[in-house]
């Protein structure tokens, strides 16, 4: 079933995709298989295992489903400084 939902990007996936946010349309089942296809088409460095991902401002679990009108945040580790 496909979902378009608005993502947020932060940090390097920020400047890996050219833009802070985006409405994307998707299939995957979970937000993992969602960053998997994202990672694919930004060619993001970062595994899903060095990131939170939220969703409408709360931190969900990778394995939550994708929801149609869903905002979509992946945040990055933070350096210091």
């Amino acid at each position: 079933m496909m979902a378009r939902v608005t993502v947020l990007y932060f940090a390097s996936l920020r400047d890996a995709a050219g833009v802070a946010s985006e409405s994307v349309q998707s299939d995957a089942g979970t937000l993992r298989g969602f960053y998997a296809q994202l990672r694919e088409r930004h060619g993001f460095a970062l595994p899903v295992e060095r990131l939170r991902v939220a969703v409408g401002g709360a931190f969900a679990s990778w394995d939550d489903a994708l929801r149609e009108g869903s905002e979509i945040a992946f945040i990055p580790p933070v350096s210091g400084g």
